[in-house]
């Protein structure tokens, strides 16, 4: 087996960069830890940090090179060390005007000298240029093997106002926060805004940001919305101070006074720490965003801003109007305080629809998400340096935090709002029994005793959904009550769960306690018995699994005489069904189609039959044909299963069906020693991480949760109990392969 090699190369990032207060500075801070989470196996990121004169900022370490935009010779001299150095194999410039206005010419001398390749990030971009600006960008443009830029406003302007080639322009959209949503109520009780309707802006404070025309249409809201507090957070611009001090924010108090709006408006004139940023805009029931510049391309606050949910009002720059739709937001005239103030009102008299709206804007802008922004980045740096950059993504630290989210003193709840548990939408069987399963597979892996809680109330969970007869129902409300639900569907699928899940239990009977081992024993074995009679395919394949794990503590004959019946039942239907093209059990591909051949593996695995042995490894390398291709893994969608001499459809796949797959890989490589299912493995847990057909993360690393589902042109956003526990079992499942990952 290959073992994981770090490639010792460097993507120079040439930019400004914290401490130095400046929105591209935050922007790249936030774009490299971004990418160092991601991807920092794959390559490691330095940065030569631009400064405008003597300036006295402690860098951390990552800054290799400061450039002093303002000395001519500066330039040359950091050309020269680029050059020198081997291990950089992309530079990547943070491009604003105003960067390099004293020293366009040696800007210019520096690009041309760099011998390494060129990725340039045009901040601004500017419709219907003059010849000598038309100049500058063209000759840019030319020196440059790509160029990024954030709205697709900005990628026309450049073909049709610069007749750049599309071929060299990548649309990445300006990254966001994940954020893990809290109450909107305790929020604002933490801050003391209880009983205000509070419109907020932020940013670090110009003229440009005309927040006067938020302050001038106050008066005309508070006639109908007399609790609204407008908050204004952000220090004043570090150029602006230094040109003319704080005038502009004294004009703004001024007009505070003139119109009798001290009860109304607050000023926040400091740089708030991020957290603390992100639960003010949490707490927000609108964002303004009133810029008077009609060039504004995008605003890393008005993305923030989105990623919190918050409904917004803005003036009309490029980016606003690529994103903000009648069903994501409004849009106003600049410097218009009277149609602000009429938007504003309407909007905070209808908060059915700023609850729609805010559910919108965070759909519209989830694709935005910095570790999304990594993704692309990180896929345009492979491109480019060919075979000096192989992507490898970054494992996620194992969380607990959303399961534990999810979980009361009863049991796992079912789905959720987002990352808010929904316990409207009680229980299922289901999902408690993967609860039980993926946390006995953290048990195994750490031996935290306080796990044991959580064990015994999945535990719990079964035995209260455990009926007379043996068998088990699977549908709970909220108040602990069955609901009608199981009368109306086939339940054979949650029983064979749940024998899978106590099977699993049984097989730890030497770590677990006693009294654990003995309930699921019981249950076990009385259930067994009572569900021996079932037909349905993956129904049989679950005990046959779960069989399998109970039989690692202690065999029973009867339960092997079970197994060989319902795993000759399976030999029948794939030798009825399959054929030189189609090896396969039934006539289509549908849900959780791994566990089928998995089933084979257990069977001869305790038998050894050769029979199964030769099934399970056919059925699961047609499987594989089936959903695996040079993008990765693409899972049979729910949306239409696959039918034999059919086309399946190309979107609807679910974590659970990614996580099945993992887990069988794993079982099949352990046994077999075949290095293309290890492959295949990582392969797979790379959907979770981005490398999927939209090429955007279903694993949640700010909430500990999965999202639920992988659409057509989007992510489901809500992270419930399946998708989360699915999401567990396959990280824990990979767990002791993360030494020996093999190259991709």
């Amino acid at each position: 087996m290959k073992s994981n090699t770090i490639i010792n190369s460097e993507i120079l990032v040439i930019s400004s960069f914290p401490p130095r207060e400046c929105g591209i500075a935050t922007y790249s801070q936030d774009l490299i830890s971004s990418m160092n989470n991601k991807f920092s196996k794959s390559f490691s990121i330095k940065i030569c940090a631009l400064e405008s004169g003597k300036t006295n900022y402690e860098y951390p370490k990552e800054v290799k090179w400061v450039l002093d935009t303002s000395v001519a010779s500066e330039y040359e001299k950091i050309g020269e060390e680029i050059n020198c150095d081997n291990n950089i194999h992309i530079v990547l410039i943070q491009h604003e005007f105003g960067f390099f206005a004293q020293q366009e010419e040696a800007f210019l001398k520096l690009l041309k000298k760099i011998n390494k390749p060129i990725v340039v990030v045009f901040h601004t971009v500017l419709p219907a240029p003059n010849k000598i600006l038309k100049q500058k960008v063209t000759n840019i443009a030319n020196v440059c093997q790509s160029i990024i830029v954030m709205t697709n406003t900005s990628e026309n302007i450049l073909i049709n106002d610069y007749a750049v080639l599309k071929d060299k322009i990548n649309v990445i959209a300006h990254g966001t926060h994940l954020v893990s949503h809290k109450d909107k109520r305790s929020l604002k009780k933490k801050y003391n805004l209880v009983g205000k309707k509070v419109l907020t802006t932020f940013g670090l404070l110009s003229s440009g940001k005309s927040i006067e025309t938020t302050i001038k249409a106050l008066p005309e809201i508070i006639k109908t919305c007399p609790d609204t507090l407008f908050l204004v957070i952000g220090k004043t611009h570090p150029e602006v101070v230094k040109h003319e001090g704080e005038k502009y924010r004294k004009s703004l108090e001024d007009l505070v006074e003139k119109l009798s709006l001290k009860d109304h408006v607050v000023f926040i004139n400091s740089y708030l720490s991020l957290p603390v940023l992100l639960e003010y805009l949490q707490l927000t029931d609108i964002y303004l965003f009133t810029t008077n510049d009609p060039n504004q391309a995008v605003s890393g606050t008005f993305v923030y801003a989105m990623s919190c949910g918050c409904p917004i009002i803005s003036t009309p720059i490029p980016h606003a109007k690529e994103v903000l739709t009648k069903k994501t937001g409004i849009i106003f005239d600049f410097r218009s305080s009277e149609q602000l103030a009429k938007s504003v009102v309407s909007l905070l008299n209808n908060r059915p629809l700023r609850k729609q709206l805010s559910l919108n804007t965070l759909q519209a802008i989830a694709p935005t998400a910095w570790e999304n922004s990594a993704i692309a980045h990180a896929q345009l740096f492979e491109k480019i340096a060919t075979e000096r950059i192989k992507i490898k993504y970054n494992y996620p630290e194992i969380d607990l935090s959303h399961i534990k989210r999810m979980t009361t003193d009863f049991g796992i709840i079912q789905f959720s709002k987002i990352n808010r548990p929904d316990i409207s939408t009680g229980y299922t069987l289901d999902d408690n029994a993967r609860a039980l399963i993926a946390i006995c597979m953290n048990y195994e892996l750490t031996k935290d005793k306080e796990l044991i809680i959580d064990i015994a109330k999945y535990l719990d969970f079964i035995k209260f959904c455990w009926q007379e007869k043996g068998d088990f129902l699977n549908y709970v409300d909220k108040e602990k009550h069955f609901t009608p639900q199981n009368a109306e569907v086939n339940l054979d699928d949650s029983n064979g769960r749940a024998l899978w899940a106590l099977g699993y239990v049984i097989s730890l009977n030497n770590i677990l306690p006693v009294e654990i081992i003995d309930l699921a024993q019981r249950i076990f074995q009385k259930s067994l018995l009572a569900i021996k009679n079932i037909s349905s395919t993956r129904s049989m394949a679950f005990v046959i699994k779960g069989i399998y794990y109970a039989n690692m503590s202690e065999s029973h004959p009867e339960n092997i005489i079970i197994l060989k019946t319902f795993a000759d039942r399976i030999v029948q239907m794939y030798r009825h069904e399959s054929s030189e093209n189609w090896q396969w059990f039934e006539s289509y591909l549908t849900y959780a189609n791994s566990l089928l051949s998995e089933s084979m593996l257990y069977a001869w695995l305790i038998t050894k039959d050769e029979v199964y042995k030769d099934i399970a490894v056919s059925s699961l390398n047609f499987l594989l044909s089936k959903i695996f291709n040079d993008n990765g893994i693409e899972v049979i969608s729910n949306k239409g299963w696959l039918q034999k001499d059919g086309i399946a459809k190309d979107y609807g796949e679910q974590p659970i069906d990614v996580s099945y797959t993992i887990m069988t890989l794993s079982k099949f490589y352990d046994n077999l020693k075949i290095e293309d299912y290890n492959k295949k493995m990582h392969i797979a847990f790379n959907w979770f991480l981005g490398r999927n057909r939209l090429h955007q993360i279903i694993y949640n690393p700010c909430t500990g949760g999965c999202h639920d589902g992988l659409e057509k042109t989007y992510i489901n956003l809500n992270q419930g109990a399946e998708s989360a526990v699915s999401y567990l079992m396959a990280r824990l499942t990979i767990e002791k392969y993360i030494e020996n990952t093999p190259i991709l």
